[in-house]
């Protein structure tokens, strides 16, 4: 696993919903702090950020798939870093979120000029996505009735670039008003086709690198960085779903965090836990990740005044975190 970052030192990690959702937004929002032009800022971030990890004078182009081997360059994954331009066989600016999909048009300011979703694509395969909506599918990137599918090597990195847009720009970037499929059932304004991207598909050297420099302090970075490609967990805490790579490693999926608790149900309305560790806190979320109760220092909560359901329980001792779901009759 990898290190948690630094950056994430003043959250709230034991949070789970839209609470923790609400959080990370705060975080990424206080921290773009260099707002990029269109031209010639996003330009040259792309130059640096998108560079093919294993080829330095090339930039990776999302959607491509193909080694250049073929007549139809298109297709290709990637191409001069200096080939940038409007002409066939050059690369220029693709919004994974389109502009004229936003609410209002995100325009070449703000949104429209986020470099986390900006990202380098053959200008002819760019024209071939146009403003079509994500939907499921899959092999290479393409059509899909009047859809597109992202191919399967990009499905995850444009699922964390929306979440992130989501996260960022709230109702102005909605998920549900660029991607076709089913609402979520604790957001209705995320589908949960990105979540099954953001598990299936894992984190690539390109994302990483993109990420470090984004968040840095450099001339084309912006200081915030893409919660979602740093751990993808972060989604599944927050809207459920498959569950996504822990690379902290501080979230159930990791063998580290792992210790017993106990929950004793018997009497009526008394939950009592029981941790071989002393337990710091209990948080109550429901079934829609929003924040019921948080207790102090104790082992016990009282249900009597809940609202038959089920509900979760994010148990914390030190820093780790146990969930545990409870039934209220």
């Amino acid at each position: 696993s990898f290190a948690q970052q630094p950056y994430y030192n003043d959250i709230d990690l034991t949070k789970r919903g839209l609470e923790l959702r609400d959080e990370l937004a705060d975080k990424v929002i206080r921290t773009h702090v260099n707002l990029l032009s269109y031209t010639p800022g996003i330009w040259e971030a792309l130059k640096t950020t998108d560079i093919d990890p294993k080829n330095p004078d090339k930039v990776l182009l999302i959607y491509g798939f193909e080694a250049g081997t073929d007549q139809n360059t298109n297709n290709d994954r990637n191409r001069d870093k200096n080939q940038n331009g409007g002409g066939n066989g050059d690369w220029n600016r693709e919004h994974i979120y389109p502009k004229s999909l936003g609410k209002p048009n995100l325009g070449t300011e703000g949104p429209g000029a986020d470099a986390h979703q900006l990202r380098a694509s053959d200008v002819k395969w760019n024209a071939k996505r146009a403003n079509r909506k994500f939907a499921a599918g899959t092999g290479n990137s393409g059509t899909v009735g009047t859809n597109w599918y992202p191919g399967d090597e990009w499905k995850g990195d444009v699922a964390r670039i929306l979440l992130y847009m989501y996260l960022h720009y709230g109702d102005r970037c909605l998920p549900s008003n660029v991607v076709v499929g089913e609402a979520n059932a604790i957001d209705p304004n995320m589908i949960d086709l990105l979540l099954r991207w953001n598990a299936e598909d894992s984190v690539s050297a390109v994302e990483d690198q993109r990420n470090t420099y984004l968040g840095s302090d450099a001339k084309y970075a912006q200081g915030n960085r893409n919660p979602f490609i740093d751990d993808p967990y972060l989604a599944t805490a927050i809207w459920g779903g498959p569950a996504a790579e822990d690379r902290w490693g501080i979230f159930l999926n990791s063998k580290r965090n792992q210790f017993q608790v106990e929950i004793n149900t018997k009497s009526d309305d008394l939950v009592k836990i029981k941790s071989l560790k002393e337990i710091d806190q209990i948080t109550v979320y429901d079934m829609k990740g929003q924040l019921v109760e948080r207790y102090k220092k104790r082992n016990k909560i009282n249900t009597e005044f809940y609202t038959a359901g089920v509900y979760f329980l994010a148990v914390k001792t030190g820093n780790k975190v146990k969930l545990v779901k409870i039934k209220v009759k």
